[in-house]
């Protein structure tokens, strides 16, 4: 007879689209361990069919265009910090693309954040990063920075799509057709990508800004108004990547 501690590593061992066999092979064990096991395979196998159904979900503007051969994410962050740029993120996925738990980034964990990125690029048709700086921010304002950002973003793929999904803004200047939706980076997999390469990016930019400047603890509030950066920002006052527009209220 098998021992418990050998069907807990069985389980722990076990992937998600696998784990009902488990559940069928040892549902009939009386020992009251592999019971305990049993019922957290249950649970688990609950989470995995809901983020199937979740996912599936988050594909519904996907499949209202499935006529288009590619459709392509396009999503944005850092609009509001008082430091660093804006970086945009343009996402076509695969049509059967099986990449789960994707989100809107701000929902997720740093650490879930780049092992996602990570699939993304992995495993989409084309997927790419564009930022703007903060000097572009203050000549144009930080709208029209995020624009150019999407808009260069979206020609560096290759192949071009031929449809664009962005969350909540009409891009002008592009040619390609687009639809605009609202909090698109939770009701669409494909801006919800894009949102996660774009931050994972300018998390990481931001992270190496910290080692040039480290009194405004960049590392940690990523240019956004924490109290310290408020506070490095009056004591020791702007640095070369601080919005000047954002920042005459504090210097």
């Amino acid at each position: 007879m098998e021992s418990i501690n050998s069907i807990k590593q069985i389980l722990d061992n076990t992937s998600p689209d696998e784990i009902q066999k488990f559940i069928d092979a040892y549902k009939t064990d009386e020992r009251a361990g592999v019971k305990a096991l049993v019922l957290k395979a249950e649970k688990r196998a609950k989470a995995y069919e809901d983020e199937l159904a979740r996912i599936w979900k988050l594909q519904e503007f996907e499949r209202k265009y499935q006529d288009r051969r590619y459709i392509c994410g396009v999503d944005e962050v850092g609009r509001g910090p008082l430091a660093g740029p804006v970086v945009a993120g343009a996402v076509i996925l695969p049509k059967d693309c099986d990449i789960l738990y994707i989100d809107d980034s701000k929902k997720l964990s740093a650490a879930k954040r780049e092992a996602l990125a990570q699939e993304i690029l992995e495993k989409a048709i084309c997927a790419k990063t564009a930022f703007m700086s903060p000097e572009i921010i203050d000549e144009v304002n930080i709208l029209q920075a995020t624009y150019m950002a999407m808009k260069k973003a979206i020609e560096n793929l290759k192949p071009q799509p031929d449809l664009l999904l962005n969350d909540a803004v009409k891009i002008p200047g592009v040619d390609i057709p687009q639809v605009s939706i609202i909090k698109g980076d939770a009701k669409s997999i494909s801006i919800g990508a894009a949102s996660i390469i774009a931050k994972v990016t300018r998390d990481a930019m931001m992270v190496e800004y910290d080692k040039i400047y480290p009194e405004y603890d960049f590392a940690s509030n990523k240019g956004y108004g924490s109290a310290k950066h408020i506070e490095a920002l009056k004591k020791y006052g702007p640095c070369p990547i601080h919005r000047k527009t954002f920042i005459k209220n504090f210097v």
